[in-house]
């Protein structure tokens, strides 16, 4: 039985991925800083734990918290993060640093702490959720974009530091995805831009992000839940699961396209007038 990990479990893809890892036959320790939301796991077998991915007590905590009982960590599954939206003149220092603080160090700040474990065990899977956001770009994304590139960086090096002691490590690459993510980075973009020169087309691609996240073209959170779990479990997992709609043809036509050629198809396609 594989003892599991998993951040960012309180709603959406960590919260089902976790219900699919622990039907799969696994232990699996669910966190998130909500830990009244997993509550309802519970009757699966799924032990929810308080963790904040910006707190090295909180961190440490959890893992020993794991250790104590399971005497083994297998796989962690770091699915934290979110996405703040803003031009990059707009955003504060101080979002932009909460930004990285969860999406980049605080993954970063749980693999040290659950490497050793790994290699003393000779075995164990880390799964880093990334997104597309981590090989392309759009406007008024810059911070997120950031963090994410750094994820795949992380991920990469760590792939090949860790493969000799038996440590696989994957990414799940997720474009556009249905859930509440979508929303709340909107929202964001329009509480950044107000009142700024930005207001106006802004207010476009957050009307944009709106309407594609709460209709039904995107895929479902379930095809990533999915994924994680393949990941997790496989016997040879990918390096790389990329999923949701037209990811791979964005991430393609990025790579091909000129970089002039790249930024005017995206400013037309939220209707950005340019000179």
């Amino acid at each position: 039985m594989k003892v599991i990990l998993i951040t960012g479990a309180s709603s959406g893809i960590g919260y089902e991925a976790a219900q699919r890892l622990a039907r799969r036959g696994c232990k699996v320790y669910a966190a998130a800083r909500r830990v009244e939301l997993m509550e309802p796991l519970r009757k699966e077998g799924i032990v929810p734990m308080r963790l904040d991915v910006c707190d090295e007590e909180s961190m440490q905590q959890c893992v020993d918290t794991i250790l104590q009982a399971e005497g083994r960590i297998d796989v962690l599954i770091n699915n934290a993060g979110y996405g703040y939206f803003g031009a990059v003149e707009n955003v504060s220092d101080a979002e932009a640093r909460r930004q990285l603080e969860v999406n980049v160090f605080g993954l970063a700040a749980l693999c040290r702490l659950v490497i050793p474990i790994m290699r003393k065990q000779g075995s164990g899977r880390i799964v880093n959720t990334s997104s597309i956001a981590g090989l392309v770009t759009f406007p008024f994304g810059g911070w997120y974009h950031v963090s994410k590139y750094s994820v795949e960086a992380l991920s990469d090096a760590l792939r090949m530091e860790l493969r000799p002691f038996g440590i696989r490590v994957s990414m799940i690459e997720p474009g556009g995805i249905r859930t509440d993510w979508g929303i709340i980075a909107a929202d964001h973009l329009e509480v950044s831009s107000k009142g700024t020169p930005y207001e106006a087309v802004a207010l476009q691609e957050a009307d944009l992000m709106h309407k594609g996240y709460s209709g039904h073209f995107l895929t479902k959170p379930t095809a990533v839940a999915r994924a994680i779990e393949r990941a997790a479990l496989s016997h040879r997992p990918r390096t790389r699961y990329r999923l949701g709609r037209f990811s791979t043809l964005a991430v393609w036509t990025h790579r091909l396209l000129p970089a002039r050629w790249w930024d005017t198809l995206m400013l037309r396609f939220i209707r950005i007038k340019f000179k």
